[in-house]
């Protein structure tokens, strides 16, 4: 078979990969060769995808100092404040849970010392998805293992009395609570004061005041970016919402022409002042306030949304997750459940 006198048939096979190959030969060749060049490009994506993620991670949690020893960590699923000091690392938030072990990585670049209180704010997703995995990298001022978690009593009520595909583990709730309208300690050689602000965005909303650094952690009680998000089903009020931004503006201070003074951590967006709540608080209270005139006047809700209250404030608060409407929907709903629009 492989002399002079070898068969076509031979010379067939032995010449399928050179020059005098076969139509159909050539085409599986070329098919080859494309197959090994996509395998060789799946790589280089897979490697560069796993490198972008990489990148995305280590970035997705900002750090900017306020004043003091208290920091703002900044990501696209809402702020945390931190304060460090000898004592140890005090948090107000923690975020989602995708983003737990994220925020820990921040936290831990920003002091050695042991995690020992954590509060929240709120009962809301991504402001207590990282509990479990914050408060189980801390310590209890007494050396025992874990952080303390604390929130006002309801948002224990609510998160214990979670159901279905709402219901968080037992290492995601408070592990202590208070009862009154305020609760208060000392971490770092500072003041820090737990306010309860009841029926607002629910009925379980926290806000911070570290007073030496005159620090206010507003929660989601405050967004410079976005309508209020008005929770009427855990409790919250469009009234609510107006009467704890009022109380904010009460322990704010500024310091020259409305400008700086007291900091303001929102839950969501940039670093704030006294001026960016008076701002908010204005149109809060603007819109409810055009919404109440027209109920008054007897229109439905159809008639409410069609009238576009919120049409020259859209640009600056609205988005594609909640518009305008929809705040004025919950609007007209909370003060149709107050009979306050009566």
């Amino acid at each position: 078979m492989s002399g002079a006198n070898a068969s076509p048939i031979g010379r067939s096979h032995q010449d399928m990969s050179g020059a005098n190959a076969s139509p159909e030969g050539r085409s599986r060749q070329a098919m080859t060769c494309r197959i090994a060049l996509l395998v060789v490009i799946g790589s280089v994506f897979v490697s560069l995808a796993s490198s972008a993620q990489d990148t995305r991670a280590r970035d997705a949690i900002r750090i900017l100092p306020v004043r003091n020893s208290v920091h703002m960590l900044v990501s696209d699923a809402g702020n945390t404040t931190v304060q460090i000091g000898e004592d140890g690392v005090v948090m107000v938030d923690t975020l989602t849970t995708p983003l737990a072990n994220s925020l820990l990585a921040a936290v831990q670049t920003l002091s050695s010392k042991p995690i020992r209180l954590i509060i929240s704010t709120s009962f809301t997703p991504d402001h207590i998805g990282g509990n479990a995995v914050l408060a189980t990298a801390g310590r209890k001022m007494d050396g025992t293992a874990g952080a303390s978690i604390r929130a006002h009593t309801t948002v224990l009520q609510r998160m214990s009395a979670s159901k279905g595909d709402n219901t968080l583990p037992v290492d995601f709730w408070p592990t202590d609570v208070y009862n009154a309208y305020q609760w208060d300690t000392v971490a770092n050689g500072e003041p820090i004061l737990l306010l309860h602000e009841p029926a607002a965005h629910t009925d379980g909303d926290t806000i911070v005041f570290f007073r030496r650094s005159d620090v206010i952690s507003t929660g989601e009680l405050f967004s410079p970016d976005r309508y209020p998000q008005i929770d009427l089903e855990k409790g919250g009020s469009i009234n609510g919402i107006v009467a704890a931004l009022n109380h904010i503006l009460k322990l704010t201070v500024p310091e020259v022409n409305q400008e700086g003074g007291t900091m303001i951590i929102p839950g969501h967006g940039h670093l704030c002042d006294e001026a960016d709540v008076a701002e908010y608080r204005d149109m809060v209270t603007i819109v409810r306030d055009r919404v109440q005139d027209l109920v008054k006047k007897g229109m439905s809700l159809e008639q409410v949304k069609a009238a576009r209250l919120t049409r020259d404030y859209d640009p600056v608060y609205g988005t594609p997750q909640y518009t305008g409407e929809m705040f004025v929907e919950a609007v007209y709903r909370s003060l149709a459940k107050s009979g306050t629009a009566r």
